[in-house]
């Protein structure tokens, strides 16, 4: 008897072996489209995509990770039409725009493809079996809130990024923040997650306002040129930058206590990297993944600036 539950045991456990083996050598094809690297925040995303896709490649030999980038709204949706026909079994996608990208990728959907959104929202959500992002309305309120318990009173310029989803998202999360303050907002105007465009509209600023406070802008690329703006003007009436996303530039200036920029509230490129990690579960690891996975939008100060830095990123 014992030598019977012994093989039997022995048994169970080949079975197993055989079966996970079998799970890890299942041929699964995913695409991933995301944003060339056209600033600093996109250039994080094409990194963390980049080694996401060795590393579940190593962990999955029958797993394919087909990785496109796009300059533009048009490219991207040419770019799905392509990758739809090569025939994957996944999509995770980054959209460029909200609107002009909701349509293809409702394309994409109805032909039975597991879709993944990661960060911009589509115009119409149910598309997506799953949505991965930062939290867009916490990094406007947290902004915000900091302005408020910090200044109390004062002349706020904001610059906005894309007129998109996640922007009006951010802008409402900090528009709630500061409401029936003493913060007054001077105005606000799209940067485009532009550093160039951001310098530009700070040096009209600059020359509208002869007084200003701080400046929020909704993410690092654009803080960087709106402090060279700042920088080349000379202006010392600016108390504060405050930007968003988690730069390790503004990290470290921030963990080395610059006045100027003395937070930081996080939105990680390294997003791309959990929605390709939990779309290959859905397949591999017969978890549930459907739904909309939201990561903190962490206050980042001189006490744990350290945690976030990371020297060796490209972001």
């Amino acid at each position: 008897m014992r030598n019977l539950l012994i093989g039997l045991v022995g048994a169970a456990a080949l079975a197993t072996t055989m079966t996970f083996a079998y799970a890890q050598d299942k041929k699964v094809n995913i695409a991933v489209s995301i944003p060339a690297a056209d600033h600093g925040w996109t250039g994080g995303v094409v990194y963390h995509a980049e080694r996401a896709a060795k590393l579940l490649e190593a962990a999955h030999p029958g797993l394919k990770i087909t990785i496109k980038t796009s300059p533009d709204g048009a490219s991207q949706a040419n770019a799905l039409e392509d990758l739809t026909t090569q025939g994957i079994d996944a999509l995770v996608t980054l959209p460029h725009n909200s609107d002009e990208l909701t349509d293809p990728i409702r394309a994409v959907k109805e032909k039975g493809i597991f879709v993944t959104v990661v960060d911009r929202a589509l115009s119409d959500p149910t598309i997506q079996d799953l949505y991965v992002a930062g939290n867009n309305p916490e990094l406007g309120r947290v902004a915000g809130e900091y302005l408020k318990d910090t200044l109390k009173t004062g002349d706020v310029a904001v610059i906005r990024g894309l007129p998109i989803v996640i922007d009006e998202e951010r802008q409402k999360g900090f528009d709630d923040a500061i409401a029936g303050s003493g913060i007054k907002v001077l105005d606000k105007q799209f940067g485009n997650w532009s550093r160039d465009d951001a310098f530009k509209i700070m040096q009209d600023y600059l020359t509208k306002f002869p007084k200003i406070d701080a400046v929020w802008c909704q993410d690092d690329d654009m803080a960087v040129g709106v402090l060279e703006a700042i920088n080349q003007a000379k202006r010392t009436d600016i108390k504060m930058v405050i930007g968003g996303a988690g730069m390790k530039d503004m990290i470290k200036r921030v963990a080395d206590g610059d006045k100027m920029t003395p937070i930081n509230v996080l939105y990680p490129p390294s997003m791309v990297a959990t929605a390709m990690e939990l779309t290959v579960a859905n397949f591999y690891d017969q978890v549930p993944v459907r739904g909309k996975y939201i990561l903190d939008a962490t206050l980042v100060t001189k006490d744990n600036a350290k945690e976030f830095y990371f020297p060796d990123s490209p972001f």
